[in-house]
């Protein structure tokens, strides 16, 4: 099998600890073991054996992810090496040959470059910009047919930070229960809303629905590599022999420190520090973004760590972010990563000092493009 190269991860793998100023990240600047842990539990830590984990997650794990669904089941929960590998499980075990899926777009092409491996049939959903990042429900009606298989949603979205309004959600369902599909709901941004209203799940909206969720960017600790399936239970048992020829089972501690990091408690206290911090950021951004002399036309993006912008210079957007990289040091992610050139995404969920100082670096080199 041959893959397509993952154009935003390679970039990112090979930069993002690299230059100076990475300013690519979707997810707020991480929370360290120091302020997750009490005394008392860095002490246990010390104490815990390293060996193999539940391979589908700790029950307790999977207990306190159970009461975020409504209606699921122990069973109905797969535990996995960050949501990636969440995403990777789910094409790899249900996607045949000749499938046809609707594939929502700008979004993050894990997915789309799994699904062309293994051979779907994959049409395009675009969120349109003229109407503030949704999707036109009617474009959905035309692409689904009775051979649609899978509708594959990322809400909130990457890269837009755009949420999907009733009308959509309504209009997905009844596209899918209408030939039978399954949606995957990619809710990994789910708690990251600037506003504070977290974003309604799709899981109990139908009865064939995977959610894809996890710990790297609404909490903030991408580093745990925890990411979770929740489906049904059937479904759910038959994707786990999957999980046996991938990483087998997330590490001890990642499964310890998720069980701390998910308790009520923690969880409140973790998602409003995620607010807090968005909702400081995104004002210096937006300046200056603003103050860039007519350079960037936006939506304000409603949850992420993220904005999608457009820009309006004639260079293409993998080319001005080498130039960044190589000129400036400072990494963002060009929009042609997500099918889309003269768009970039910026990530703003660093340190102020940290992001203000990356951003004066962007407009250094974007001042000396617009004078050559």
């Amino acid at each position: 099998m041959k893959i397509e190269p993952f154009k935003m991860e390679r970039m990112q793998s090979t930069w993002e600890n690299v230059v100076e100023h990475n300013l690519s990240e979707s997810g707020v600047h991480p929370l360290s073991l120091e302020e997750l842990l009490t005394d008392e539990e860095k002490k246990a830590m010390l104490l815990i054996p390293l060996g193999y984990s539940q391979t589908n997650g700790t029950p307790e794990l999977r207990e306190q992810i159970r009461q975020l669904y409504p209606g699921a089941t122990l069973d109905s929960i797969l535990v996995t090496s960050g949501s990636s590998e969440a995403n990777f499980l789910l094409i790899w075990s249900q996607i045949e040959p000749g499938d046809e899926v609707i594939f929502m777009m700008p979004n993050y092409m894990q997915m789309w470059g799994l699904l062309k491996a293994f051979g779907a049939q994959v049409k395009s959903w675009f969120l349109r910009e003229e109407l503030g990042w949704q999707p036109d429900p009617d474009e959905l009606r035309k692409l689904i047919s009775k051979n649609t298989r899978f509708i594959i949603i990322t809400n909130p979205n990457n890269p837009t930070g755009a949420r999907l309004n009733q009308e959509v959600r309504k209009a997905i369902v009844e596209a899918a229960s209408g030939c039978g599909a399954w949606i995957i709901a990619d809710e990994v941004y789910q708690g990251a809303e600037r506003d504070g209203r977290l974003t309604e799940s799709f899981w109990g909206t139908y009865e064939r629905v995977f959610v894809v969720n996890g710990l790297s960017k609404a909490y903030g600790l991408p580093g745990v590599r925890i990411g979770w399936i929740v489906g049904p239970e059937d479904k759910i048992a038959s994707i786990w022999p999957y999980h046996d020829y991938t990483t087998i089972s997330p590490t001890t501690l990642s499964d310890w420190l998720t069980r701390i990091a998910l308790r009520p408690d923690n969880r409140e206290k973790i998602l409003k520090r995620t607010r807090t911090i968005l909702n400081h950021n995104w004002p210096i951004i937006e300046k200056w973004l603003q103050d860039q002399d007519g350079l960037f036309s936006f939506y304000p993006p409603e949850a992420g760590a993220i904005v999608f912008t457009r820009y309006h210079l004639k260079i293409n957007s993998t080319e001005l972010v080498e130039k960044l990289i190589h000129q400036k040091s400072v990494l963002i992610v060009p929009g042609d990563h997500f099918g889309m050139d003269h768009y970039l995404r910026f990530g703003y969920g660093a340190e102020e000092a940290y992001l203000r100082q990356g951003l004066e670096k962007i407009s250094a080199l974007l001042k000396e493009i617009k004078n050559y």
